[in-house]
């Protein structure tokens, strides 16, 4: 309960406000009234706090499940003075439709394996007003969002925990890395470009030993060899990139899952899904896995920023069964899984600030994902893939991954004609309005280009990127082979 002090400096306060109002602001009518009386709400906050907070439920508390909220949602007084000032000729009529949502400004197609075009309704939750990341709005959006992170993995396991972290998708390779094999144990890292090279080099940062089954440029290791290898030795994790960017190469999850169930059945299964998440069929539950990470950037259609993992309870379980510390602070199991575990239950805690307004995005892009079922997702991104690596091989191109079961089908890297290098026809594309990628894969780097096709260029029938990136890459490709009398 407010003293008397503080209603009468509050009553005096928007009195004097409102007075300005009258005498000032004239010209902008209801618009002006309108923020003067939220600004209004906010000197009320300042002056109305209901004190004391009770204590924020960090990692440290000893108790770590309390039921009291770390933030008291605010009801403002009601004061407002009925406005006699008529409404402006710009101000629109409550009988008036809503307002379009706005467009982005003009801007080069981005068609990369990542960051991606963005919709508009994800890019306008990102301008949510500033809150606190323990109020009752936000814990209700971040417990959400966990919870649909849930429908996006296909899991409906307790056991599992899904975590959404400050941090970009190489985070989870730190997760796993620094929590779930000790130094001195064994990874088998199955090699399929760029990314499998970078998740051994941070497993060894760790201590732990990684083995790397490397397959030729374009290709994936046999089922055979996985097998093999899974015999020889007792490895702790096996990894598996998904969809390798940097060759458009696609792994079979579920298959190699099956073989590690069946040979060697406690090593876990850990996915590098940060191009495969929200556009390649993942059944976190059926197929038994035991990582899945992932990035907001990508198919997810979220702005850069946030690092997604889902652990089944048989990670929880090795994690809380190691002989030694966490080898990380910030990345460490131990400090974020009762954070997710309140959060998703709507109780306020603190490890670390979470990233507000990235998390409303995120919720926006997967609430509009699970809308409908997923598998009609993975349908139009199989059939837009199918679309693009018929155009490549009508223009007398090849793809890096040559095997239409090695084929990625959010993204496709197609070998350039000999003669010429990705600065022979990045600037085509781009004088086209249409941005591509350069080669990624070290060995080969300077002789083929990456085509992103997935999210909203691809699930928004109302949209024209991918007819306008084919177009283009002919366009480039005729002016290329020109330049270079071809």
């Amino acid at each position: 309960m407010s003293c008397p002090l503080i209603l009468h400096l509050q009553d005096s306060l928007e009195y004097w406000a409102y007075f300005r109002f009258c005498h000032h602001n004239r010209p902008f009518g209801k618009l002006a009234a309108k923020r003067t009386q939220q600004r209004l709400s906010l000197i009320s906050r300042h002056l109305d706090q209901r004190l004391p907070l009770p204590e924020l439920n960090t990692p440290f508390s000893t108790e770590r499940n309390s039921l009291a909220p770390d933030d008291l949602e605010y009801k403002p007084i009601d004061r407002s003075v009925p406005s006699s000032i008529p409404p402006s000729p710009t101000t629109p009529s409550s009988s008036s439709p809503p307002p379009k949502m706005s467009s982005q400004a003009p801007h080069n197609t981005l068609l990369i394996p990542g960051p991606i075009e963005f919709d508009d309704a994800v890019l306008q939750s990102m301008s949510h007003y500033a809150e606190s990341h323990v109020a009752p709005g936000f814990v209700k959006t971040f417990g959400e969002t966990l919870s649909l992170v849930r429908k996006l993995f296909q899991s409906s396991n307790p056991a599992a925990q899904p975590f959404v972290i400050s941090g970009s998708g190489t985070l989870g390779w730190d997760v796993v890395a620094s929590n779930l094999i000790e130094k001195g144990e064994n990874a088998l890292v199955l090699h399929t470009g760029y990314f499998a090279d970078s998740f051994a080099n941070c497993i060894e940062t760790y201590g732990a030993h990684a083995t790397q089954l490397k397959a030729p440029i374009g290709e994936r290791p046999s089922f055979e060899e996985i097998e093999q290898a899974l015999k020889a030795k007792p490895y702790k994790i096996i990894t598996i990139t998904h969809v390798d960017t940097s060759t458009g190469v696609l792994s079979d999850i579920k298959r190699v899952a099956e073989i590690v169930r069946r040979v060697s059945p406690e090593t876990l299964v850990v996915v590098d899904g940060v191009c495969s998440v929200g556009c390649e069929e993942i059944a976190f539950d059926e197929w038994d896995l035991d990582v899945v990470l992932t990035a907001s950037q990508k198919a997810i259609g979220c702005p850069p920023g946030l690092s997604i993992l889902m652990l089944s309870g048989r990670a929880l379980e090795t994690f809380k069964a190691r002989k030694t510390p966490p080898a990380s602070y910030y990345a460490s199991i131990g400090n974020w899984l009762p954070i997710m575990q309140n959060y998703e239950n709507f109780k306020p805690s603190y490890f670390a600030t979470p990233p507000t307004q990235l998390v409303h995005a995120l919720h926006t892009t997967l609430s509009q994902i699970t809308a409908r079922p997923i598998t009609e997702r993975y349908a139009i991104h199989r059939h837009a893939s199918d679309r693009v690596k018929a155009a490549v091989a009508e223009l007398g191109l090849k793809q890096v991954a040559a095997t239409p079961e090695n084929q990625a089908h959010a993204m496709t890297a197609i070998w350039l004609p000999e003669g010429l290098a990705p600065p022979d026809v990045l600037p085509g594309l781009l004088k086209r309005g249409v941005i591509f990628a350069a080669g990624l894969h070290k060995e080969v780097a300077t002789k083929y280009i990456r085509f992103g096709h997935m999210g909203v260029s691809v699930t928004d029938p109302a949209r024209s990127d991918i007819d306008k990136a084919i177009a283009a890459l002919k366009e480039a490709l005729t002016e290329a082979k020109q330049a270079k009398g071809l």
